[in-house]
């Protein structure tokens, strides 16, 4: 390749079913590229329909609505080349596309070889497989196109290779887990030194639903060298150059550490699941405790102080402490408090109950009702204002049901659903290291439900650090009780973690939708029987 060849790279936010604004976000990046000399667009995985689609993508309209956009984004194109990704149907076949425009016309189009249908994707349900790469070529250098998991085995790459690719472009939607960028760097490595081919990474960003897009685009040269890294969590439209053959480009950007990317993904989560929703603001019911203070936290770098409301809601088991803690965080974030004591609503529930508990003890059924007069007071909140509800509850409680169904379980979107309970403490901390927002008391105290007295986390689970260790053996890696026993747990903690995971299979069906940040969430990728016998390997 004797050839320079400007390409912009479209790393930018795209909202599933928002055909017509997906198609201007498109069309205005192709202006920033006409304007910068760019000769090539390359635009995300179906960035005009957005990531996934799901269902959508089984009605026959939602195809014809695309394929009308896709005709806008062509006229809008004249003069430069854009490579699109969207949804296609052809016939009664269905296809994840990239399609080629030139002048305004199009050119080629390529349909996806490897249908991912693992962790959080479903794409066999949807698509047929295409088989045939696709090659084309722009000022004498010919470029070959693959789509996102067609990147992460071979077959695809060495297919756009026999057919005459010089260069490899790749149109992702790589949703975000820890120690997923290295992950992508080190498969794509393995690409390129199979075809020799140089690859330019295209990537979006931002928040759908429980998924999170980092962005993180990058290029690598044929000899495996990263030549280009795009900032992660950002929309940009970055030119670069391929030269004789060899990317050239400044942009270096360098990646955070683990708690600052989980942190922003989970401040993007909640800016966009609320903005691309419509939410005028969020409510969270403050307790004092760890949990909800960085759910305020996150909440407030995502939306602004003027869309969170929290409210504290004591009974006479909450304790001065945390009153005090939670007036003294809202006081830094400078949030709307207010403060609705329950213990009238707790002796109007004993009376009406007391005939129906009579001559039974008292027992966890009235710690539950202090959680439910919660949740209650916060929906009703809700429902009048318009605010979704944010709940507080991390994974550490969702695997173990350490959590009541119909109230801190209430409310609409979960910001920690994915986050073990030791990584609430590291991300309180970093966010305290930016901005002490947090007291500290509230990150030193022991954890405490506050729902009879002396109450502490650890009254009913293991120490978090094993309990964690626990969940993320048995649930993200698939490991069996007796592996886990062999790796140095003890075994009454593994029996005692393993069997509360399996029993409340059926609170977490009914939780709500939260952030995934991890290789394997509380959601999309965790299907497990709530019905079952399955016994375990001890």
């Amino acid at each position: 390749m004797n050839t320079t060849l400007s390409i912009a790279v479209a790393q930018l936010n795209f909202t599933v079913g928002d055909l017509a604004a997906n198609a201007d976000r498109i069309i205005d990046a192709i202006a920033r590229a006409r304007a910068a000399g760019a000769d090539l667009l390359l635009t995300p995985e179906l960035a005009l329909a957005g990531y996934p689609p799901e269902d959508l993508l089984l009605r026959p309209d939602f195809y014809r609505a695309c394929d009308r956009e896709l005709q806008r984004i062509a006229q809008a194109a004249d003069g430069l080349c854009v490579v699109v990704g969207h949804p296609q149907q052809r016939g009664e076949r269905r296809y994840n596309a990239a399609t080629v425009i030139t002048n305004g016309e199009i050119v080629a189009t390529y349909h996806k070889h490897l249908l991912p249908n693992y962790e959080v994707f479903d794409e066999l349900r949807y698509f047929e497989a295409g088989s045939d790469a696709c090659v084309f070529s722009l000022k004498g250098v010919k470029l070959g196109i693959n789509i996102c998991a067609d990147v992460w085995a071979p077959g695809p790459a060495d297919a756009a290779r026999a057919a005459g690719a010089e260069v490899l472009l790749s149109l992702n939607a790589s949703p975000y887990h820890v120690n997923k960028q290295a992950l992508r760097h080190e498969v794509l490595r393995e690409r390129v030194s199979e075809t020799g081919l140089p690859v330019l990474y295209c990537n979006m960003v931002g928040g759908q639903d429980e998924l999170v897009f980092d962005g993180g685009s990058f290029a690598l040269d044929a000899d495996g060298a990263l030549a280009y890294q795009a900032s992660a969590f950002e929309e940009r439209v970055d030119i670069l150059a391929l030269r004789d053959g060899r990317w050239v480009s400044d942009i270096r950007c360098e990646r955070s550490g683990t708690e600052a990317e989980v942190y922003e993904a989970l401040r993007v989560g909640v800016r966009d699941y609320l903005g691309k929703n419509g939410f005028p603001g969020v409510i969270i019911g403050l307790s004092g405790g760890i949990d909800s203070a960085l759910t305020l936290a996150i909440a407030v770098d995502a939306l602004g102080a003027d869309r969170v409301r929290a409210v504290m809601m004591a009974s006479p088991y909450t304790a001065q402490m945390s009153l005090d803690d939670s007036r003294e965080m809202v006081r830094r974030l400078g949030v709307r408090y207010d403060e609705i004591p329950i213990e009238s609503v707790m002796k109007g529930f004993e009376a009406l109950l007391a005939p129906q508990f009579e001559g039974l003890a008292a027992d966890t059924t009235e710690e539950n009702l202090q959680s439910r007069i919660r949740g209650m007071i916060l929906m009703a909140l809700s429902n009048k204002t318009g605010a979704i509800v944010l709940t507080t509850g991390n994974k550490s409680e969702m695997a173990t049901g350490y959590a009541t169904l119909y109230g801190d379980m209430a409310g609409g979107f979960a910001v920690l659903k994915d986050i073990y309970k030791t990584l609430v403490y590291r991300l309180s901390n970093w966010r305290n290291s930016v901005g002490e927002v947090i007291p500290q008391n509230i990150i030193d105290r022991p954890p405490s439900a506050e729902l009879k007295p002396d109450q502490t986390d650890q009254d009913s689970l293991p120490e978090y650090e094993v309990l964690d260790a626990i969940i993320e053996a048995y649930m993200e890696r698939d490991e069996s009780p007796r592996e886990i026993i062999a790796a140095g747990y003890p075994a009454a903690d593994v029996r005692r973690t393993v069997g509360m995971l399996k029993r409340n299979e059926y609170k977490r069906r009914q939780s709500p939708v939260g952030i995934r940040v991890t290789q394997r969430g509380f959601g999309r990728d965790w299907r497990y029987p709530i019905t079952s016998r399955y016994q375990d390997e001890y």
